[in-house]
């Protein structure tokens, strides 16, 4: 079939259809200028159909160096609740709605800065095609960035946590907060935001069934 004149296919939807696949066509990705200063592409990791799909928001600086999702301080906190709350991490998918670390550099430090509406979109075919391809059952989005990826429109997390929500017809989606919001977190709340945080991963625990 022609391409219609002034049609650019779309790299997401031409990658195959295998996450291996999916993964190396996004490696090359410049849909937005987030891959000049980064590494590398992160991308999504877990069994091809696993029933729990677990979206966050970016790479962070050690995830950015590793090209892996999730192994910097707020993936410690994901495994640590994930065991807590019953769900084995080498049986879900994990991923970001951003695959470039976006930040600033301060000093020697690279610091998070938050994606804008602009690079959510530029990134969310690629999202859209690890879903299609991992089928899950459930979606669990992690903090606004993958909320709106997700839904393509902001969502106010405080009302809408703790929730199973209809994704799509056989998909279920699951708002919580990021694991690196109880990084923020005062001292005095840690506690208490970690049950809560490990409460609403309970809700995802019987998708693996």
């Amino acid at each position: 079939m022609k391409a219609r004149p002034g049609y650019a296919p779309n790299p997401a939807d031409q990658a195959g259809d295998s996450i291996e696949a999916l993964r190396e066509a996004a490696s090359t990705c410049r849909a937005c200028p987030l891959w000049e200063k980064a590494t590398q592409t992160v991308f999504g990791e877990g069994p091809a159909h696993a029933p729990i799909m677990f979206i966050g928001e970016q790479p962070g600086d050690q995830e950015d160096l590793a090209g892996r999702p999730f192994v910097g301080p707020a993936g410690l906190i994901l495994a640590r609740a994930l065991a807590a709350a019953g769900i084995p991490r080498e049986q879900v998918y994990v991923t970001n709605a951003v695959k470039h670390f976006k930040f600033e550099v301060r000093g020697k430090r690279r610091l998070h800065k938050k994606p804008v509406d602009a690079e959510i979109a530029a990134c969310h075919d690629w999202l859209r095609r690890e879903i299609e391809l991992v089928t899950p059952r459930l979606l669990v989005a992690m903090g606004a960035t993958a909320v709106r990826s997700v839904l393509g429109r902001s969502t106010p997390i405080k009302l809408n946590r703790g929730k199973l929500l209809e994704y799509a017809c056989g998909i279920s989606l699951l708002i919580t907060v990021h694991p690196s919001f109880l990084l923020r977190m005062p001292e005095e709340d840690k506690d208490e935001e970690y049950r809560r945080f490990i409460s609403d991963l309970k809700l995802a625990e019987p998708f693996l069934r």
